[in-house]
């Protein structure tokens, strides 16, 4: 939110929300496409995800092609962290990262395939269910395969030390500190 204001005043625009609430996705197709990083899925909807379904659909059915969808878009999406990670850490790909972005894909192009096929059913899961299974998948696969390269070089201390580093400074902005030292 500190970033948002600031840019705004500086620049006089406005930045785009980084995401929806993501605790209250009720599937994966919901937490992956309209509430994580809400930039992605349209950048990677346009380049990966649309042109992967038109050239898969000549050749395969309609499930298969959906499918090959999720699953090339997530491969891609697991590559591109893989050399984010790369740059942050200096650290060579263990794959770990890209396990984790191949098994949501999978789970999430199951997850639309059975809802279309079930779609005329009339039991539903309650949202409050949906709500703690989507995000408790996400967390326990981020935990198993997502988090362990950031845990073992360090970063997640990193990122706190420079959160917290980011507090103080705004404490210090806020009382006039480091107002005085420049007057």
């Amino acid at each position: 939110m500190v970033v948002k204001v600031a840019v705004f005043v500086i620049f006089g625009c406005d930045l785009e929300p980084h995401s929806n609430e993501p605790y209250l996705a009720t599937s994966l197709q919901d937490f992956w496409g309209r509430r994580w990083n809400l930039m992605v899925p349209g950048i990677l909807r346009q380049a990966v995800y649309t042109p992967i379904r038109q050239v898969s659909k000549r050749k395969l059915n309609s499930v298969l092609s959906l499918f090959l969808g999720f699953l090339v878009t997530f491969v891609v999406s697991g590559a591109v962290h893989e050399l984010m990670l790369f740059c942050l850490t200096r650290e060579l790909p263990t794959g770990e990262v890209t396990m984790f972005f191949v098994l949501n894909g999978v789970c999430t192009a199951a997850e639309v395939v059975v809802k279309k096929k079930f779609e005329r059913r009339l039991w539903r899961m309650s949202p409050l269910l949906s709500r703690v299974l989507t995000v408790g998948f996400v967390v326990v696969t981020g935990g198993w395969l997502f988090f362990p390269l950031l845990i073992r070089k360090g970063m997640i201390e990193r990122l706190a030390n420079e959160a917290l580093f980011v507090n103080d400074l705004n404490g210090l902005i806020r009382s006039g500190f480091l107002i005085d030292l420049y007057d």
